[in-house]
Order: structure tokens, then sequence, then C-alpha cells
């Protein structure tokens, strides 16, 4: 068989839509780029954002801040959380979402992970009973939905309230009811490589309305916020508007001006992700050795990356493989190697967070391996990058089967 390499690029994004380069031309022509800087009856880029968003995701109010890890935070202290809570989240995330919840000077609490890749729910159950914990914050991590009716039973009747991390969900649902609505509140991240590209930048939805009115002053409204479309309405903000601090976070009208044509695109993205998904995953089913995440049929996910395992492949057997798939154009990243690389910090890296122990977690991050599907690639590509990792799996195999032999 002909030695394939790959040469294309896993952090090229497809390059801004025209509509979105001549709206934010427009702004930086007319110089208005603070979202209240806006003149008489104008209807500044970023509330139409936030008035779009929020009909996109079916919520009553839509806020945008500046990144991701901000949205975590301020949905946080909007809903009550204070330094000394008890706050759950997944074993298995990303550092901004431990980080959002130390920097409120709250207390991480881990739950572990299932084989999907999803938060555990009867550990969920456990920890809250051992707990007495009040509040989780959900994170969706690589687009893996657990089963959300039964998440939201467990919470609702132990009164957790619930925010979702739908930093790779934005544009997903489960059972027709889209990521980031089941919970009190929803956050999104705007970062190059999710699934609207403003750099940097974040969503929050929710139908509370103390608790979004809180968040946008919050975020640095200075009492303007009349001039939001998607925001509740003002009595509710008569009500926070002296109390609540300002912790300034405010999206501008040139990130909105960007994410608008890309929000708008984002139905027919969701599909072109997933098709280089399937192929990707079709192309990975019977590689020897590796084992596929198996996703419930029941949500509707964004296959903008995909993971799978070597759950029998010792250390140093996955650092040949990794290093082998690299040679030939592959990048793969690695949740089990002692040192975090790039964003594969794990629970045990966090060292702000109280020490725990997560068998389970531990085993399943061992041999996980994670692979972004930007849409600069072709189904034909994902078709290629199938056939080297496969191949590479059947060296593998063939390496530890002679090992074995030999042995």
């Amino acid at each position: 068989m002909m030695f394939e390499v790959f040469d294309g690029s896993f952090t090229q994004q497809e390059p801004i839509p025209e509509e979105g380069i001549a709206a934010a031309m427009a702004v930086l022509q007319h110089g208005r780029l603070h979202r209240y800087n806006v003149t008489d009856a104008e209807h500044g880029e970023t509330a139409l954002l936030e008035q779009e968003f929020a009909a996109f995701t079916g919520a009553k109010y839509a806020l945008a801040v500046a990144s991701g890890g901000y949205a975590i935070g301020c949905a946080l202290r909007a809903i009550g959380v204070k330094a000394g809570d008890t706050v759950l989240s997944n074993g298995f995330t990303l550092a901004p979402v431990p980080g959002a919840i130390a920097s409120l000077g709250a207390e991480p609490l881990f739950v572990e992970t299932a084989d999907n890749l999803t938060i555990d729910l009867d550990d969920l159950e456990a920890q809250i009973e051992a707990s007495a914990a009040k509040y989780l914050l959900l994170s969706h991590m690589r687009g893996h939905l657990c089963d959300m009716d039964r998440l939201m039973d467990i919470c609702d009747a132990s009164g957790v309230l619930v925010v979702e991390d739908c930093a790779h969900t934005m544009g997903a649902d489960w059972k027709g009811t889209p990521s980031g609505r089941h919970g009190i509140i929803g956050c999104y991240s705007c970062q190059t490589y999710k699934h609207v590209n403003s750099g940097e930048g974040g969503l929050m939805v929710s139908d509370d309305a103390q608790i979004m009115a809180r968040a946008t002053i919050m975020s640095g409204s200075y009492m303007l916020y009349e001039r939001h479309l998607a925001s509740p309405p003002a009595d509710a903000f008569e009500q926070v508007k002296y109390v609540t601090p300002n912790i300034s976070g405010r999206m501008d009208n040139l990130r909105a001006a960007i994410l608008r044509p890309q929000l708008a695109k984002l139905p027919q993205q969701v599909e072109a992700w997933n098709a280089r998904y399937a192929a990707m995953e079709a192309g990975l089913r019977n590689a020897p050795g590796l084992s596929i995440i198996e996703r419930d049929p029941r949500g509707v996910f964004v296959g903008s990356s995909i993971q799978f395992r070597l759950p029998k492949a010792s250390v140093d057997e996955i650092e040949v493989f990794t290093s082998r798939c690299a040679a030939r154009g592959v990048e793969l990243k690695w949740f089990g190697a002692a040192e975090p690389v790039a964003f594969t910090s794990r629970y045990d890296s966090w060292r702000y967070a109280r020490p725990q122990a997560l068998a389970r977690t531990d085993e399943i991050l061992s041999g996980l391996l994670d692979m972004r599907l930007p849409l600069t690639f072709s189904v034909e590509d994902c078709d290629l990058i199938a056939r080297i990792i496969q191949s590479e799996a059947r060296a593998l195999h063939g390496r530890a089967a002679l090992a074995s032999q030999s042995g």
C-alpha cells in the first residue's frame, strides 16, 4: 500500500464570510466599536447579535460578552455562587471551566466520566447527596451530550441549579431542545476554534429575568441596558442595578458584526461538520485496538472534533502511535500524558482545586485521543486521515501482537 501523508492544517479555519467582512468594515469606517456608542435610533451590531442569538436558541434573553470563559464566570455570579461554595463539574473538561469556578473563590468538585465522555449521572447523583452542593457547571465537553432528561430530573429533585457550558455544542440539541436551554443559563464561546469565530467572544442565554439582569449589569452596561434588544424588562433591572458589581466584559460591535453572518450560516455549517465526522468515524470504526466513542442518537451533535480511545495501549505505545501519525501529518492530542500539552490539561493538573481521585476518568483519559475537524478539510481529506490512523493502528496492533508472542 502507498505510504500516504496528509499535508493540511488542523488549525486553519474558514475565512470570515464576505458579509461579515463588509459589516466589519462598516464598523471600522464609522468607528463606533463600543457596543453602547450608537446614534439615535441605531441598533448596534452587538444588540442585533443578541436578538438573533435569542431567536436561534429559543431563549427570552441573550447577552454577548468578551469570551466563553467570561460568560461562565458571569453566569455563576449571576445565579448566586459565592466564595466557599461547592460547584460540581465534569472530571473531563477544559481548564476554563474549573477556572471560572475558582475565579469566584468557589470550590470545584469533579464528577466521574462515563464511557461516552459525558458526565457520569450515577456519580453525579452520589456527589450531590454527599456534598449537598447546589450548583452544577455542566460541560458538554467536545460536544458529547449526556441524557439531559435524567440529568435535569436529578438536579431538579435536589434543588441544584445547572449552568451549561456549550462551548462545543452551539447548534446541537437534545431531543429537539437546543443545547444550553435545559439549565437555568447556557454559555457559549465564539473563540476561533469553536462553531462561530470572532477570535474571542461569548454568549449567554436564559429565560430568567433577574439572572440576566444581573449578568447584564455585571458585563458593564453602565445603566445603558435599555439599548439591548434581547434583555429583561426595565423592572428586572430596578431590583438589581444598585447592588450588582460592574465586572466589565462586554462584546464590541466589530466582533458582533463578524459573528452575525456566521450565526445565520450555522445550520449549514453543522451539516458540513457532521459529514466530515461521519466519514472519519466510518474510516476508524474497524481499526484494531481502537475504540470509537458512541453517540446517543437522541442528541444532535456538531462534529467539529472527534475522539477515540486506545484502551489497551501502554504509555510508550501511545507515544509511538501519536508520533508516527504526526510524521504523516495527522495531529492528535492525548489526554493521558503525564504533563498537559496545549489544551489537554485534566482535573489533576488543576491544583487550585481540592485533590480528588477519579478512577474511571483516569482510565478513560489514559488512552483518549482528540482531533479537530476544521471545515477547511474536505470529506476526502477526512477519508485520507482516517486511512492514516487506521494504518498506524494496524501497525501498533501488529507490534503489540509480536511483542506478546516474543514474551
